[in-house]
């Protein structure tokens, strides 16, 4: 357990955010699954991937620690985990006893975080933490895989939507997709919003940003070219 650090800010300065406490946990956690990983990942844009090489490379708090830290909070503080990083894992597997000392922390609180963990062990890994509070979203690379991860039903799903789409749309079963209000509206955040804390059927899409954009629209479309 004592493998993981992560750190707690308590108070944002991200425009999208607003000002919640977020976290961010060391690279090692992202699965090996991760199309995203090393290839157009957010977390890869400065200035967050200076705050994530930072925990990666030692800094933050154990786990153990950074779970105390999330213990502290108010009640009913809504929270982000993991602007950068993912659950606690060994890039394979969610490590289910340092899962569940977060859930534990986070009792009373309203977190939610992604996760791009894959496999019948992680979803039920993911299942147990959506009953015990934790929102954990399933993160799709299109809305085609969200229809997929949306029929598991271990917990609501997000999915990526090309970099310039602004309006609502529909999977192609037909399940509506909000875009992120925060991404669209300039008086919505995270703080004001909550909408990826709700336990819901509508898929929560977020255009493709950051300045590697164009790799993560290759999932969308794999007949584009960098």
């Amino acid at each position: 357990m004592n493998q993981y650090r992560a750190a707690l800010t308590l108070r944002s300065a991200n425009a999208k955010t607003g000002p919640i406490p977020i976290s961010i946990t060391s690279k090692a956690t992202c699965p090996a699954s991760c199309a995203f990983k090393d290839n157009g990942c957010y977390a890869d844009n400065q200035p967050l991937s200076f705050h994530w090489k930072k925990v990666t490379e030692g800094g933050g708090k154990m786990w153990p620690e950074f779970c105390s830290d999330v213990a502290s909070l108010p009640g009913g503080q809504l929270w982000r985990h993991n602007v950068a990083g993912d659950l606690p894992g060994d890039q394979q597997a969610i490590d289910r006893e340092a899962l569940e000392l977060l859930l534990e922390a986070n009792f009373g609180r309203r977190g939610f975080t992604y996760t791009h963990y894959r496999g019948p062990d992680n979803v039920d890994a993911i299942a147990f933490a959506n009953v015990c509070g934790l929102t954990t979203n399933l993160s799709a690379n299109s809305p085609e895989e969200a229809d997929v991860l949306a029929d598991i039903g271990a917990g609501p799903v997000v999915c990526v939507l090309p970099h310039d789409q602004k309006v609502n749309s529909k999977t192609p079963a037909g399940r509506t997709i909000v875009v992120c209000p925060a991404t669209v509206r300039d008086d919505v955040t995270c703080a004001t919003c909550g909408l990826c804390y709700r336990q819901r059927d509508t898929i929560v899409g977020f255009p493709a940003h950051g300045s590697r954009f164009k790799r993560i629209e290759l999932h969308l479309n794999p007949t584009a070219s960098l």
